[in-house]
């Protein structure tokens, strides 16, 4: 018999294990479960809605909401829920559990008033940007027989750096835009607080968070003409160096090459400390910065499917 009820202390290294049986191609660590769900600021128990049989957990939903704001500045986004995994073992499967699960996440989100609940775009702490119908078709399959519709489907993308070279056209397209005045290089101290601004305020409030806890200029480049006006930086989140991002050019000065330099001066960085690759989760496919990406050697790895279901 499967019982489902909240987290309890203790459940924590058994659902790890039964996270890296259920998901083989997304396995996690006891340290980002530690850091990512039980100590998130938003964390609720009753949210986190796990199954068992007899002594073994075999899945879990995870529910959550803000309770405290993303960012200084921002709302508790109090329509929104969201629902960053769910999971089940393969010995459980086909008979209902993932839809109890599930179930029971939106029940908690919707008791709390939120009228929208996505999978999985929660910010900072998601796991995957949305559902992969590829590698996890009866998940995808089960988040639409719910309800859920796709809102826009982004892609992760992957670059190798070994043997990577500045193109000529790069140093070329840099020297061009000095001699107008613009600067490329690690911001300094003192333009760190500019800097999260105009990523919070130009682009999201999570690019300036992300910012504001990287703590390592070394691993930012921005360009900059009086004001900042561009960004790129690698290893801001969870500490991964090959994780490149976020990065963002103001829309005013869009055409003019400069996110192509930031993105090839952060690729050179990269290289420099030995990294044999480039890789992040979430850009749109058809979108300028994903043609710029593809231009630069990026290939497209993974397709996500973000959903919500509305009350």
């Amino acid at each position: 018999m499967v019982t489902v009820r909240p987290f309890q202390s203790g459940d924590e290294t058994a659902l790890v294990d039964a996270w890296n049986r259920s998901m083989p191609a997304d396995p996690t660590t006891a340290g980002w479960f530690r850091d990512c769900v039980l100590l998130d600021p938003n964390f609720d128990p009753e949210g986190l809605r796990v199954a068992v049989a007899g002594d073994d957990v075999v899945g879990c939903a995870y529910a959550v909401r803000r309770l405290i704001p993303l960012a200084p500045g921002t709302d508790l986004e109090p329509d929104t829920g969201w629902i960053p995994f769910f999971f089940v073992v393969p010995e459980h499967r086909g008979g209902g559990l993932g839809r109890r699960l599930v179930g029971e996440a939106v029940e908690f989100l919707e008791r709390l008033g939120r009228t929208k609940v996505d999978f999985s775009s929660y910010t900072p702490n998601y796991v995957l940007p949305g559902a992969d119908a590829e590698l996890y078709p009866d998940g995808h399959r089960l988040l639409e027989e719910l309800g859920f519709r796709t809102l826009y489907s982004p892609v992760a993308m992957d670059r190798a750096l070994v043997g990577y070279r500045t193109p000529r056209e790069v140093h070329e397209l840099l020297r061009e835009r000095e001699r107008e005045g613009y600067v490329f290089r690690s911001p300094e101290v003192g333009e760190l607080p500019e800097l999260i601004r105009f990523a919070a305020d130009a682009f999201n409030p999570d690019w300036g968070e992300a910012i504001r806890q990287h703590r390592d200029p070394e691993r930012i480049v921005i360009a900059k003409k009086e004001h900042i006006v561009g960004f790129a930086l690698y290893a801001a989140y969870r500490g991964i160096p090959e994780r490149f991002g976020p990065f963002g050019v103001d829309p005013g000065q869009r055409g003019t090459g400069l996110g192509k330099i930031l993105l090839h001066l952060t690729m050179t960085r990269m290289r420099a400390e030995g990294l044999h690759s480039s890789w992040f989760l979430w850009t749109g496919a058809t979108s300028p910065a994903g043609h710029l990406y593809a231009k630069a050697g990026y290939e497209i790895t993974r397709k996500f499917h973000v959903m919500r279901r509305s009350a």
